[in-house]
């Protein structure tokens, strides 16, 4: 199965359900449970499985929700289509990470139709709620189908074709609540709209094939379309139905699309959230900056006969399963900084969500404070961006705090930037009222320079450590009779 492309969510759950890890799960509440039980999985279980939720409380069976769909090391491959048998984890993530950074753009082809447009609901018919759409947590303001998504605008003046993942809260049957946050691209293209005094036409996909999701909250340049980096990743271009009342293109394979328009605010908005985020608090929407958020009015909804609604809610950093593999591409991700113009890039992680780790092979003096600098330009709502050398896996968190406390002298290897892009996400932009009404989302941000001195590399002690071939090698001799994990 490997080398396998796959057009839509359905196909490839059919496919991981045959080749790894999953539960069907039937009967949970919608209210809480389903977020409970994520977030328990995530945190307990090293490697989660896949989760298939069916017959949701209230919902009749074969309306599912799928979740941690390509959180394992075998699902991700397959959806990469890496082999799934006979490489090491280590091995799978640097093939991932050298497919992302090579994939050509390739355009999405359109075609008549497709499996989305098996059910066609416009006018009275539209009613969101007809899918099981999750509360996840317990202070959430609203039910929110809008995690696991894709938003599809077009730039008025240039026609590009933007794809993100924004959060998306259902406030009535044809009325969805959207939260982007300040300079994301989405927005920005949004904002031209509403400068001409116009409504902005939009597409949202709510369960799709996993490598478009992946593009989707992936941080390109703006002009490059994620669709066409989607088709760069498969190796095949994605198919797209023109959208009937927008004009704009429609993942033919997608599980839930809808077709609507987001008016400007001042003519129509609503409270939004609060809403769980990603740093484990609640925050950004009205909470974030006191100001009702922008609302998409909904048309149109398409979906497939037995839809599966892509599911997974933000959790607490120490919740998020290191199960998968590390591509460490996104911001300020390895495909970034060479764009960049920085050299010998070896890898770059992140973690907890606010610290990126970047491991170098340094060439020159400077070469650390190139590479730490081109990434905070690319990053938005980081924290600390820790430089080690390539000896460290920047995956591992163990291994860049261990470069931390032996390579980095706090006196002189320590910088601090002030005013970067940050988001009302932040928790301490949000807790500053002052400064987030007056739309000052920025914070500070530390790098630590946990290399070898470029001047010293020779003189600096030498590792003690077994080399990593070897290490590997007694690993895999030894793993009958020790219970060494996969690596």
């Amino acid at each position: 199965m490997s080398g396998t492309v796959f057009d839509g969510l359905q196909e490839f759950v059919d496919a991981a359900m045959e080749v790894d890890e999953y539960r069907i799960i039937e009967g949970a509440d919608w209210n809480e449970e389903i977020g409970a039980l994520l977030e328990a999985t995530a945190e307990l279980i090293p490697d989660p499985p896949m989760l298939i939720f069916d017959a949701v409380n209230g919902y009749p069976p074969g309306f599912r929700i799928a979740t941690n769909v390509i959180g394992g090391a075998k699902r991700m491959a397959l959806a990469l289509g890496l082999p799934l048998e006979g490489k090491s984890r280590q091995e799978l993530s640097e093939l991932g990470r050298r497919k992302l950074r090579e994939a050509r753009p390739i355009p999405p082809e359109e075609v008549p139709t497709g499996p989305v447009m098996e059910n066609v609901l416009t006018g009275d018919e539209v009613d969101l709620l007809r899918f099981p759409v999750p509360r996840y947590h317990a202070m959430d303001g609203g039910r929110y189908i809008g995690t696991h998504d894709s938003l599809i605008n077009k730039d008025p003046d240039s026609g590009y074709v933007n794809v993100g993942t924004y959060r998306m809260e259902v406030h009535e049957r044809n009325l969805l609540g959207l939260w982007m946050s300040p300079g994301q691209q989405g927005r920005l293209i949004c904002q031209r709209y509403w400068e001409r005094g116009e409504s902005c036409p939009v597409v949202a996909v709510f369960g799709e094939d996993p490598l478009l999701f992946m593009a989707s909250h992936t941080r390109l340049p703006w002009g490059e379309s994620e669709l066409d980096y989607a088709g760069g990743i498969r190796g095949r271009a994605v198919a797209i139905v023109r959208g009937p009342i927008t004009g704009l293109p429609i993942p033919a394979h997608a599980e839930i699309a809808i077709e609507g328009e987001v008016p400007p605010p001042w003519v129509e908005a609503r409270d939004e959230g609060p809403f769980g985020e990603w740093p484990g608090y609640y925050s950004g929407g009205t909470v974030g900056t006191g100001e009702p958020q922008p609302v998409i009015r909904v048309k149109a909804i398409y979906h497939r006969n037995t839809p599966i609604l892509g599911g997974g809610a933000p959790m607490w950093p120490g919740a998020r399963s290191d199960g998968g593999l590390a591509l460490g591409e996104g911001r300020a991700g390895v495909a970034d900084l060479l764009r960049a113009g920085v050299q010998d890039v070896v890898q770059s992680a992140s973690h907890m969500g606010y610290i990126r780790a970047i491991s170098l092979r340094q060439r020159f003096p400077g070469h650390a404070k190139q590479a730490a600098h081109a990434a905070f330009a690319a990053t938005r709502n980081g924290r600390w961006i820790v430089v080690v050398d390539e000896d460290i896996d920047a995956t591992d968190l163990k291994e860049v705090l261990w470069a931390m406390t032996t390579r980095c002298d706090p006196a002189r290897d320590i910088e601090i930037v002030d005013g970067c892009w940050s988001t009302p996400l932040d928790p301490l932009v949000s807790a500053d009222r002052a400064r987030s009404d007056a739309g000052d989302h920025t914070n500070s941000m530390a790098i630590f320079y946990a290399t070898r001195p470029f001047q010293l590399r020779d003189q600096f002690p030498q590792v003690s450590r077994a080399p990593r071939a070897l290490r590997r090698q007694v690993v895999e001799k030894y793993r009958g009779i020790l219970p060494f994990p996969e690596q």
